[in-house]
């Protein structure tokens, strides 16, 4: 499965997803891309988009967009609270 992390994420994160390709927008050239044109373009190149922006729900119709996402809740965006 390919995943998308958000810029928002800590990037180390995806050091410690295995057994899936997964990759930093930051390394997919897109950093600054506002989430309804990030999704867009990681449609149909990605599985899934990860990310802690509580507010990508109220910011776009999800369904209308080819790609699962997934909304981390965590107290912090850090790598030790989004491990757990």
């Amino acid at each position: 499965m390919k995943l998308l992390l958000d810029e928002c994420i800590d990037c180390r994160l995806a050091k410690e997803i295995e057994g899936h390709e997964v990759v930093t927008v930051p390394q997919a050239g897109w950093s600054g891309v506002q989430n309804g044109d990030l999704l867009r373009r990681a449609e149909g190149q990605y599985d899934v988009f990860v990310t802690v922006d509580r507010n990508v729900a109220f910011q776009q119709h999800l369904p209308q967009f080819a790609i699962a996402v997934v909304l981390f809740q965590a107290p912090t965006n850090r790598l030790k609270d989004l491990r757990a």
